[in-house]
């Protein structure tokens, strides 16, 4: 059994570390490279990197930023956030991410995922899906639809089959983050996290809602994910990385150890 990974994800909005909830109301809460190499010293699995406004704002990434945080942790990094061509996509590499994660530039152009496959293979290719919980239709079966631009643009695409999609064009694991849990530290929406992971055969990262290492346990347990972001509980200093994976491996779950 591979082991369930505990992924802390930087949320950045002009080169400062940032949350809010539900997509709204974000505050400044510190120094992103600072955070970033806690976070590793800590034992962290992975880092995710997202420069939450630069596909609204219609710009690329700081890559100053990753590369600074490059130079500080050495384990998996990825970074997401107004990627929209592949040569975005080798630039963030180039500045040090292993991954590259890509959201809304994928709803509106899916071959984008291909192309980033084939240029750098489907193991650095996340695509990141913000799903909002609707009235089931004759669109969104599921009860779930994606939404793009932070969560400001309904694209009346069922979530369940834009999970199928991506898979099929060569994405290599999907990051599901429910903006209805997310900030709000009630837990991951489950229901969710398994209709993707049973749909899908690449790997899925459960993100949004994360309140304790109980509920990163359960994301990985009853909803089947591969592995658990997290953000507010480890950013206000709730719990340390080593006492999340300590609960989560109490709880029967595979980690990697802390030493």
């Amino acid at each position: 059994m591979l082991s369930k990974r505990v992924i802390p994800c930087l949320d950045v909005r002009d080169g400062r570390l940032t949350k809010g909830i539900k997509f709204k109301d974000n505050i400044d809460i510190g120094d992103p490279v600072a955070t970033a190499r806690t976070y590793y010293e800590e034992g962290a699995d992975e880092l995710v990197f997202y420069d939450i406004t630069a596909s609204h704002e219609g710009r690329g990434i700081m890559l100053k930023v990753v590369e600074r945080v490059a130079e500080q942790i050495f384990i998996p990094f990825s970074v997401g956030g107004g990627i929209g061509t592949v040569e975005q996509m080798r630039d963030v590499l180039l500045a040090g991410a292993e991954k590259v994660s890509i959201n809304s530039p994928a709803v509106k152009d899916p071959d984008l995922i291909s192309r980033g496959a084939a240029a750098f293979g489907s193991q650095c290719i996340v695509v990141g899906m913000d799903v909002l919980a609707v009235p089931p239709s004759d669109t969104c079966p599921s009860g779930y639809e994606i939404v793009i631009h932070g969560g400001r643009q309904r694209m009346g695409l069922d979530a369940v089959q834009w999970a199928k999609t991506a898979e099929a064009l060569g994405a290599g694991e999907l990051c599901v983050n429910s903006i209805d849990a997310d900030g709000t530290k009630e837990g991951y929406e489950l229901k969710l996290t398994r209709m993707i992971c049973d749909a899908v055969s690449i790997p899925v990262i459960a993100s949004g809602g994360a309140g304790t290492p109980e509920h990163m346990a359960a994301a990985c347990q009853q909803g089947r994910a591969s592995a658990a972001l997290i953000a507010s509980i480890v950013h206000y200093g709730e719990y340390s990385i080593r006492d999340c994976k300590n609960v989560m491996k109490a709880h029967g779950v595979k980690v990697r150890e802390v030493w």
